[in-house]
């Protein structure tokens, strides 16, 4: 077949264009036959009417006010979640702590050999126990506070404020919704998806939304950001900026979103987006006994249950891995070995790199299995402050630039296999599911690669 002249190309784009438009006239003009019938078949006393809440949604909704409104309100969402979860955290480790001394004590006592005491003590209890102490407090916190925006009707103004750069993207204004389900669980996210009629839009929303960070890695960000703001790798900025930097990171995930929605538009995934049509809930009261049910319950506790399933197996083996030889070094720090050089090369080291692969069943795992790896191989510390786990990073050569690329490449990286295998279910195969582990891998080595060498590069390291 003959390949088509410039004037049928130009014929074809303009026949696009105006199915569009005539699209887009029709959704306008079912509204505006709707707000006719309304003015015609309703009365409203302009005494009792509620002002208050048009006036709220014209500035939610804002051209100007719209999106500072959005990335402030994460802000205080986040500061209240870091600050907040500081004693907590130190708390709740000072006695799983205490409880790890008695179980080693009883260990001792029973005479039990010391590979069954490390293997369940000093691997399986406090790999349970560093997850527990790190996720439960900031979990119980941005959880009810995420919940209430939901409640209160805020999270379908964040999809009207975005509707418009997902439009420019190729992709269509649900996938704003889904990628505010995907801060809750990306498996989720990408449930939420079937909400998208267009099966290439679908595909779009699903391959993106590991782009923003869920509750499984938002530990990690809080806790590495607390790290870096704390004065304890150079940088004076002071802890205050932790929250502003988590929001900044999540603003990028929402700009390498939109990135990654256009590019797949205009080649694997061609096409033009089709209309989006959103009711607008009215703003409503939080009912707290939703927001305790929901965010307590159905998240906070399933999910933290989920993290302890996956760590526990995951903390056995990682004791094993530093505890079996080869030679002269044990087979973690073997594998660690071997990534070390890309590790670098990524602003990172091998270990990190490891934590993420072994990470790979469930993201809340990736920094206790880190903290493991380094103390496999020095002194142990119960790890019960921000303090002694920055001891820890600067002890194994982190730098400002260390942390920097620890959270670009955890908001970028692969999915967990929770999300995987909800999208080869969603999809019907796994072409889909590995094209995404493929892309975001080499997506967020690429941003690591650019901002290590660059760093060097500029001599700021």
């Amino acid at each position: 077949m003959s390949s088509l002249t410039p004037f049928q190309s130009l014929a074809q784009e303009a026949r696009r264009q105006s199915g569009r438009v005539i699209a887009d006239r029709i959704v306008e003009n079912i509204y505006r036959q709707a707000e006719l019938i309304a003015q015609d078949t309703v009365q409203i006393d302009p005494e009792k009417a509620r002002k208050w809440d048009r006036r709220i949604d014209e500035l939610l909704t804002s051209r100007w006010f719209g999106y500072p409104l959005m990335l402030g309100l994460l802000s205080v969402l986040f500061w209240i979640t870091i600050e907040g979860a500081n004693i907590p955290s130190s708390l709740i480790a000072d006695g799983l702590f205490w409880v790890q001394d008695r179980l080693s004590a009883l260990f001792l006592a029973s005479g039990s050999p010391l590979w069954l005491q490390g293997f369940l003590v000093e691997g399986v209890y406090r790999s349970l126990a560093w997850v527990v102490s790190v996720m439960l407090p900031p979990m119980a916190i941005f959880f009810p506070l995420f919940t209430m925006l939901e409640d209160l009707g805020y999270l379908p103004r964040v999809a009207f404020n975005l509707d418009r750069l997902f439009r420019l993207a190729g992709a269509h204004g649900k996938q704003a919704l889904t990628m505010s389900m995907g801060f809750g669980c990306n498996a989720a996210g990408v449930v939420a998806c079937r909400i998208i009629e267009s099966p290439r839009e679908k595909l779009i929303a699903a391959l993106t939304n590991n782009f923003v960070p869920c509750n499984g890695r938002f530990p990690t960000l809080i806790a590495v950001a607390s790290v870096l703001t704390g004065g304890f790798l150079g940088v004076t900025w002071g802890a205050s900026m932790a929250a502003p930097i988590v929001s900044g990171l999540v603003v990028f995930g929402v700009a390498v979103t939109l990135f990654v929605s256009w590019t797949l538009s205009k080649t694997l995934l061609k096409g033009q987006p089709s209309s989006f049509t959103l009711e607008m809930p009215p703003l409503r009261r939080p009912q707290i006994g939703r927001i305790i049910v929901t965010s307590i319950f159905d998240r906070t506790l399933f999910v933290l249950w989920r993290a302890v399933v996956v760590a526990a197996p995951a903390g056995g083996v990682i004791w094993l891995l530093a505890n079996i030889s080869t030679g002269e070094q044990s087979l973690l720090t073997t594998f660690a070995n071997g990534l070390n050089p890309l590790g670098v090369a990524l602003g990172m080291d091998g270990y990190i790199l490891l934590a993420f692969i072994l990470g790979l069943p469930a993201n809340e795992i990736v920094l206790p299995i880190l903290i493991m790896s380094y103390l496999a191989g020095g002194r142990l510390v119960e790890l019960d402050s921000i303090e002694e786990l920055a001891r820890l990073f600067i002890d194994h050569g982190w730098t400002w630039l260390t942390a920097v690329n620890v959270m670009l490449f955890s908001l970028l990286h692969f999915p967990c296999a929770t999300t995987l295998l909800t999208m080869r279910k969603e999809t019907g195969t796994w072409r889909w599911p590995l094209l995404s582990v493929v892309m975001n891998t080499l997506l967020a080595g690429f941003v690591c690669f650019i901002v290590a060498q660059g760093a060097h590069w500029l001599n700021l390291v």
